[in-house]
This record gives structure tokens, C-alpha cells and sequence, in this order.
């Protein structure tokens, strides 16, 4: 039951990121991307830069806010999704970086947050 409840969370997030990245001027190019057991959120083009993003959704404060939800372990994880959708993609040529978008939606209230680049890799 609580699973089912975080997944519809997670995909109502996910559909209001994609709402405002497109409404700021990004192109989606994928969605739930996967490699393995592993998966992006949402692979879009900004410009001449390809952004893989975390889309992180909370009801409140308690936890944390979202973006600090993208432990390392995550980008580890997004790193290695991303690597293989560049490779299968012939990617080169671009620029690339990793967002988050932060969704709170306390008390009914929708706030959206683009970190860009939420984390670098070394």
C-alpha cells in the first residue's frame, strides 16, 4: 500500500517536472531511462546540454528537503545510466550535466526547485 502511494507520488513529481522543464525552454529527450536495475528520471536537452535528472517529491520537511535525498550512492548510480545512454546515443559533441528538481508539495502547495548541477563528477 505505502509502495503503491510513493510510486504515484513519484510519477505525479515526475509529470510536473517535465511540465516546467518544458515550459523553460527544455527539450525531454527520455523518461525513466534504465540500464540494469538502475534508472534516470528524466533525460533532457538544455540548449547545447544534455541534463540527466533526479526528480525528487516530499509532502514535507521532516525527511529533509528533496535534493538532499540524491545521496551519493544515487549519483554513482546516475552517473553510470548516464554513461551508457551517451555511449548508445553517440553523444560526444555535447555538454552534459546532472540536475535535480526538488517537488514539495506541503500543505497543497506546489514548489518547484531546479538545482542545476546538483553534483559533479570527478
Amino acid at each position: 500500500m505505502v509502495q503503491k502511494y510513493k510510486q504515484r507520488l513519484g510519477k505525479s513529481g515526475e509529470d510536473l517536472a517535465v511540465s516546467f522543464l518544458k515550459k523553460n525552454s527544455f527539450e525531454i529527450l527520455n523518461r525513466n531511462y534504465r540500464y540494469g536495475h538502475k534508472e534516470i528520471d528524466i533525460i533532457g536537452k538544455d540548449k547545447n546540454t544534455i541534463v540527466f535528472i533526479e526528480v525528487k517529491t516530499g509532502r514535507s520537511k521532516n525527511f529533509g528537503s528533496p535534493q538532499e535525498w540524491v545521496t551519493l550512492r544515487k549519483q554513482k548510480s546516475m552517473i553510470e545510466v548516464a554513461q551508457d545512454f551517451i555511449q548508445k546515443n553517440d553523444l560526444r559533441d555535447f555538454d552534459f550535466r546532472f540536475d535535480v528538481v526538488a517537488i514539495n508539495l506541503e500543505r497543497g502547495n506546489t514548489k518547484i526547485e531546479h538545482i542545476k548541477n546538483a553534483f559533479m563528477v570527478d
